[in-house]
């Protein structure tokens, strides 16, 4: 008798996401997040160390297109991409990794409530408390600039220490994985595991 050491791969997009396509779908998703990221911190650097009033501090996308970034659809369009990514590549995480993979994308789902809000706002015209412009519910008690790098901050540490984790699984965390991202595996094709 034969046993197979094969691991399932299956047949739809979100079986292939989290089996013999995680590790590509993983390094995808991250270069999204750093991009986004990239922009955050030039925003920061153009209004803490080059002075920059908060308006005019747009990132580098939004100094080429000024209107673009202004757009709340854009600020819950990336929100819902960010939600959509974690939730879609949660299955291939096990254990460890999945618990702190679940931790960012329960914070993220939070994180996309408050762009909802801002989005409702701003397509309607009424905004939060009389504000004059679109508030978040955090933002009541911190300014937008910093607790955009606040959200992305705390939603990218666990998706970093779960990427960590799971590229290096436990014994038991590898026999229930889904996927080849871990270091042994690397290397093999699609399907055959040692």
């Amino acid at each position: 008798m034969t046993i197979s050491h094969r691991k399932p791969t299956g047949t739809t997009l979100t079986d292939r996401l989290n089996a013999q396509w995680h590790r590509p779908a993983l390094w995808g998703f991250t270069a999204v997040v750093i991009a986004h990221w990239a922009e955050h911190l030039v925003q920061a650097a153009q209004i803490w160390l080059l002075g920059w009033p908060v308006p005019q501090a747009r990132g580098l996308l939004g100094q080429a297109y000024p209107w673009l970034v202004q757009q709340e659809w854009l600020h819950y369009g990336y929100a819902l991409v960010m939600l959509v990514g974690l939730w879609m590549l949660r299955r291939g995480f096990t254990g460890r990794a999945r618990t702190w993979w679940l931790v960012a994308l329960g914070i993220q789902f939070f994180h996309h409530i408050e762009h909802l809000l801002l989005l409702v706002q701003y397509l309607s015209g009424a905004h939060l408390l009389g504000r004059p412009v679109q508030t978040s519910l955090l933002q009541l008690v911190i300014p937008r600039v910093e607790l955009h790098l606040f959200y992305n901050a705390i939603v990218f540490l666990p998706m970093v220490v779960a990427m960590y984790l799971h590229v290096r699984p436990t014994a038991a965390e590898q026999a229930a994985s889904r996927c080849y991202c871990a270091p042994r595996h690397r290397g093999e094709p699609a399907g055959v595991a040692g």
